[in-house]
């Protein structure tokens, strides 16, 4: 299928990171059930950009940004999600939407716990190779419009994995040649994504299993933190959205704590062991916060990419890259 464009596939908890020739797309993993009543829309108070609605069946969904001021949230952070979830085919559509009317490949990530679950691959493939025909609109007055994604291949691995090949391969799927020394040595992985930590280690393409581990001590934990000391009653994602605009309060206070959580975490798994790593390879959104106070305790063997948010996208591009020079 040398026709078919493959992209790299995140199904973050906390966004759906999308990797291509043409770059990044990255689309919030909010998602409501459109309700009855619509934000107040008077004289003084603002309602805000509508999200992207999406219709399949007799299924509606808000996806995107705002969507849990729009509707009732659909918040679920379990594995069942990647099997086949409502809230999961709404964002699978809504984020491959771009690419509708044409066969494309996908190679996807999932989080180490749901890679390494029973059956959790060939679910995943299922559901991003059946994804049904669906209508979009951009705004309550816009009118709908009919689409499908002709997804041809899935090709699934652990976000960890991915994280290794986007720092030892370039964009055309080549190993980088002054990083090709490390990879001889073993090489460690911390991915602090939305819901979960993982950590890996592999050597010369094998996983050494004592360094496995995962947990949901992920941002999520960070706007826990967040949300007990302010007395916040919003949605995780609404949290989310604000921190990412950098205008959530009680960040400093709740980010020290957090920090010690994945520290001890870390600790309590790896031990000194990381000492032998030839590299530690810093990855997913968490980095973005965590990166810099991180470097310290691991001696500079910290590396974290220039995004930390897409990079797990990117290696499982460059994953489909390396296999098309393969082949």
């Amino acid at each position: 299928m040398t026709d078919v464009e493959f992209l790299g596939f995140d199904p973050g908890y906390g966004a759906v990171k999308i990797f291509s020739s043409g770059g990044p797309r990255v689309l919030p993993s909010t998602v409501s059930v459109p309700r009855d009543d619509r934000p107040l829309a008077v004289a003084g108070l603002r309602t805000g950009t509508p999200p992207l609605e999406i219709e399949i069946g007799a299924a509606r969904f808000f996806v995107g940004p705002g969507a849990h001021r729009w509707g009732r949230p659909l918040e679920n952070l379990d594995l069942r999600r990647f099997a086949g979830a409502p809230e999961m085919i709404a964002l699978a559509c809504a984020a491959l939407l771009p690419y509708a009317g044409r066969p494309i490949g996908l190679v996807v990530g999932l989080p180490l716990e749901a890679a390494r679950a029973d059956g959790a691959a060939e679910a995943a493939r299922r559901l991003f190779r059946n994804l049904p025909a669906f209508r979009w609109r951009e705004s309550p007055r816009a009118p709908w419009q009919e689409a499908r994604v002709e997804v041809v291949e899935v090709r699934v691995t652990a976000q960890p994995v991915a994280a290794v090949l986007d720092y030892f391969l370039d964009e055309e799927g080549r190993a980088i040649p002054e990083r090709r020394g490390e990879f001889e040595r073993p090489v460690g992985v911390i991915n602090i994504g939305f819901n979960t930590v993982d950590l890996l280690a592999v050597r010369r393409r094998e996983a050494l299993m004592d360094f496995v581990a995962g947990d949901t001590l992920g941002v999520r934990r960070l706007l826990e933190h967040v949300a007990f000391r302010t007395g916040s009653v919003w949605t995780l994602a609404e949290l989310d959205e604000e921190l990412r605009r950098g205008t959530l309060e009680g960040v400093r206070e709740a980010l020290d704590v957090w920090e010690r959580e994945v520290l001890g975490f870390i600790e309590r798994q790896w031990g000194s062991r990381w000492r032998g790593l030839a590299r530690i390879i810093g990855a997913g959104g968490g980095m973005k916060l965590l990166g810099a106070r991180l470097a310290l305790p691991f001696e500079g063997k910290l590396f974290v990419p220039d995004d930390p948010v897409i990079s797990t996208a990117r290696g499982l591009w460059k994953l489909a890259r390396m296999k098309r020079q393969a082949a």
